[in-house]
């Protein structure tokens, strides 16, 4: 049995509680990795173009406020 499936088979074991106490800390978890990810990305410059562009579609009027 591989890592993935005895965890896959480990959760589907939980109860309903400890399955709302894993989800919470499941999308917690997935957060704080998009943060770094995007942390790691914007000081690498991959962003700078995304950047550049946003910045030049809202000088040209491109963009409406929300």
């Amino acid at each position: 049995m591989t890592k993935l499936e005895q965890i896959e088979e480990a959760v589907a074991s939980l109860n309903p509680e400890e399955l709302k106490k894993f989800a919470k800390w499941f999308a917690e978890l997935r957060a704080d990795l998009w943060d770094r990810q995007i942390e790691e990305d914007s000081a690498a410059g991959r962003l700078d173009d995304l950047i550049a562009t946003a910045r030049s579609e809202i000088a040209g009027g491109k963009v409406q406020p929300l």
